[in-house]
This record gives C-alpha cells, structure tokens and sequence, in this order.
C-alpha cells in the first residue's frame, strides 16, 4: 500500500455517519435498558398492592336491596 492511498483511506469520511448512527443507536439501547430496570422494581410493587387490594374487598352476588 503506498503512502497516497493510505493517505486516502485515512482521510475518507463515507463511512463516518454509519459509526455515528452505530454509536447513537447503542446508546439509546443502553437507555431503555437502564430505564426498563429502574421502572419494573416499581411497576411489581404496585402489581402487588393492586392484587392484595382486589383480594381483600368483597363482592356479593345480590343485586339490589333485597338478599333473596
């Protein structure tokens, strides 16, 4: 390889926006991810609060004033 193409290859910029697009999108997915396991510890503690709440309250199958 002579010094002129190496010289070339070292000053193309058509694949730069591709590593740029790669950097970003990783990013953004390390994101989610970190988003993701901060909200779920959260979002199963109510899941819960709700469960143990609809299990406590009571429903009658009577409709209206009158049991029978």
């Amino acid at each position: 390889m002579s010094t002129t193409s190496l010289k070339s290859f070292l000053t193309d910029t058509s694949g730069a926006v591709t590593v740029d697009w790669v950097v970003l999108t990783a990013a953004l997915v390390g994101l989610g991810l970190a988003v993701i396991s901060v909200v779920s510890g959260g979002l199963e503690d109510l899941s819960g609060d709700i469960n143990t709440q609809l299990r406590a309250d009571h429903i009658t199958n009577a409709f209206g004033g009158d049991d029978g």
